[in-house]
């Protein structure tokens, strides 16, 4: 699994990138791009994070939380899990104020065939952890 190391320095390549390119390049991978800031459940201090959502509803956007299928849960999950006003900047736009909610097992239910079906990679995920990887909802305030 990957370290907290190599996830950090994955986003600041990600984020290096981006801003080297003025934005053209980074903001669509084989989904949309988003950039979460929460407030760090320890620190009280605001934390951002690159993830992509490969799956919208209406203004709504959801992340997964699979930290690429580690036993532990990414820390922007444990934030927004404490406190779910977040903002989200989709595609490099302004931030916008959002509420995180995740989705109850009816939900995910629903939702995971869909993801996992046409993303591979988070159905993998699944398969290297016994946790069962939490979906997000964005949905504006």
């Amino acid at each position: 699994m990957p370290s907290d190391f190599a996830l950090k320095t994955m986003n600041a390549v990600h984020r290096g990138l981006i801003k080297l390119t003025g934005g053209r390049v980074g903001w669509q991978a084989a989904m949309p791009v988003l950039e979460l800031t929460t407030i760090g459940r320890k620190s009280g201090q605001p934390r951002s994070v690159l993830l992509t959502s490969p799956h919208q509803e209406g203004d709504t956007l959801v992340v997964v939380a699979s930290r690429g299928g580690d036993d532990t849960h990414p820390a922007w999950f444990l934030n927004l899990r404490d406190n779910p006003e977040v903002d989200v900047s989709l595609k490099g736009a302004p931030k916008r104020p959002m509420r995180a909610r995740i989705a109850d097992a009816e939900e995910r239910a629903k939702l995971w065939p869909k993801i996992a079906g046409d993303f591979k990679n988070y159905a993998q995920y699944q398969t290297k952890t016994e946790r069962e990887i939490p979906l997000v909802f964005l949905e504006p305030r």
